[in-house]
């Protein structure tokens, strides 16, 4: 949470208790102007390093937050009401992306001879990848330093200098980053960050930054587009999901009921890759209801008390989205076999099970981000596929089979940017992965060698190593040579199969 106090500053507090956590400036259009000035500046000398300094560099950073992962983890605590234990869980996720980053940044964007194909082959053909500058990064609150992670180790790792605007639910966690940053890179302020509101994330995308790193919501992505249109700044966009999680009748219901929960739950729901549908093949579903509602029923929001599964719902506005979703989808028909409208204890919510659902209702249909979840009935794998398929979004997705074969299938005709198999959200845990989803969830790709090459440019480079026999590039070229040429032509590319 977060709240205006004197003129220029705000408070970040604790969503649990209203405790504050930290002050912190508003930075207004020209400080974000002459920071990202200074950036541009530090980028240069930070690319000029190479790729060996560069990694040192980043891996003594990655040191610093290992060293103070206790510190970092109480700040994410406070600041978004999620037990320490999770808190400590991100931080170790970013710590692993950061790792990845620094020790693949060169193979992956490195030089390298590519094959220039027949008609060139007097060239030496060259691949290379440039870092773009400076790269800002709006980052999100639910994960504080997981997610961003994923753009400013890439962007670091690829040569770019970073301004980070981190959400002002969540400020603390990214100045005390870029404080670390600095006791290791003290030269020049490759890493900086200016907090403040939606305005000061405003003034980053028009600031001359050459690419947004963006995470948030889609209708907030879409505003942050059209701000960078105005210059051509391009930009990645990380938005939000309606996540399935299919079950086929030979699935190990135990287990998918486990993984299911915790896809769905965890972090009180607030999880952009979360669990929010549920399809199970209808010989299976009530086996698999009945265990998934006898676990939900064990598990209790709360804050810094014995038995607290998960914490508090951090953006207050946020609460009254998953009201809406619940009231909606019991009016439409549906039932609460966990929970149900009495579980919103603001700022608190604890576990919803739905079921009976309309496809048309809001809790099927939008983003809930909170601790709730749909379980629907299917005939068969090719329905629950449909209409797992049947939204706008289009981020990650899960199924549960036995048959390798299966889940391959299913895995692959999932529109979704990522999917697991027998395993909710595993792709995270894998810094080589691309990251991204399609449609309403976003374009563009964090982690993986997919998100270094985000955050760098190609470059194509030839030599010639010698004079070509065909001089078919020049106004000197003869009829003889383009004859030549098109024999060359139809033996390469005209024989019959």
């Amino acid at each position: 949470m977060s709240v205006t106090t004197e003129a220029g500053t705000f408070e970040s507090l604790n969503p649990a208790t209203g405790a504050v956590v930290g002050t912190h400036p508003i930075h207004d259009e020209k400080t974000v102007f002459e920071t990202v000035e200074r950036a541009q500046a530090a980028a240069r000398w930070w690319a000029g390093l190479g790729w060996k300094e560069r990694k040192n560099r980043l891996l003594r950073f990655k040191g610093a937050l290992a060293r103070n992962l206790n510190r970092i983890s109480q700040v994410i605590h406070e600041e978004t009401g999620k037990p320490i234990g999770d808190a400590v869980f991100e931080a170790v996720g970013a710590i692993n992306l950061l790792d990845w980053a620094a020790k693949n940044a060169q193979k992956t964007l490195g030089p390298r001879s590519v094959f220039p194909g027949a008609l060139s082959i007097n060239q030496k053909a060259i691949l290379e990848y440039h870092p773009l500058g400076v790269v800002g990064v709006i980052g999100p609150w639910n994960y504080p330093i997981y997610t961003p992670m994923g753009s400013l180790a890439f962007s670091l790792a690829a040569g770019n200098a970073v301004v980070f605007k981190p959400s002002e639910h969540t400020p603390g966690v990214g100045v005390l980053l870029a404080e670390l940053f600095a006791e290791v890179v003290p030269e020049r302020p490759v890493f900086q960050v200016v907090t403040g509101f939606g305005a000061t994330g405003g003034a980053l995308t028009r600031a001359g930054v050459n690419k947004i790193a963006f995470t948030g919501s889609g209708p907030t992505a879409k505003k942050v587009m059209a701000a960078c249109a105005e210059t051509l700044t391009p930009i990645v966009a990380e938005c939000g999901g309606k996540d399935a999680f299919i079950i086929a009748a030979d699935a190990d219901l135990e287990e998918a009921a486990k993984s299911a929960l915790w896809g769905a739950m965890s972090n009180a729901g607030q999880t952009c890759v979360g669990v929010e549908r549920i399809y199970v093949v209808e010989s299976v579903y009530e086996e698999f209801l009945g265990k998934l509602s006898a676990r939900a029923e064990q598990l209790k929001a709360g804050y810094e008390t014995d038995g607290t599964s998960f914490g508090p719902i951090t953006m207050p506005g946020q609460l009254d989205i998953i009201e809406r979703h619940i009231t909606d989808a019991l009016a439409a028909g549906g039932r609460a076999v966990v929970g149900g409208a009495e579980s919103v204890r603001r700022p608190f919510v604890d576990p919803v099970v739905l079921v009976d659902v309309p496809d048309t209702a809001s809790a099927i249909c939008e983003e809930t981000f909170g601790p709730t979840v749909t379980v629907t009935k299917v005939k068969s794998l090719d329905e629950a596929v449909a209409k797992a398929n049947a939204t706008e979004y289009g981020l990650a997705s899960t199924v549960f089979t036995s048959s390798s074969k299966t889940a391959l299938d299913v895995a692959r005709r999932l529109r979704s940017g990522m999917t697991s198999i027998n395993a909710a959200i595993a792709f995270a845990l894998i810094p080589a992965l691309p990251f991204g989803g399609v449609g309403e969830s976003g374009f563009g790709r964090i982690h993986g060698a997919d998100g270094l090459r985000e955050f760098a440019r190609p470059k194509a480079i030839t030599r010639q190593r010698f004079k070509s026999a065909l001089d078919t590039t020049t106004f000197t070229r003869t009829q003889k040579e383009i004859d030549q040429i098109i024999k060359l032509m139809q033996f390469l590319h005209g024989r019959k199969k």
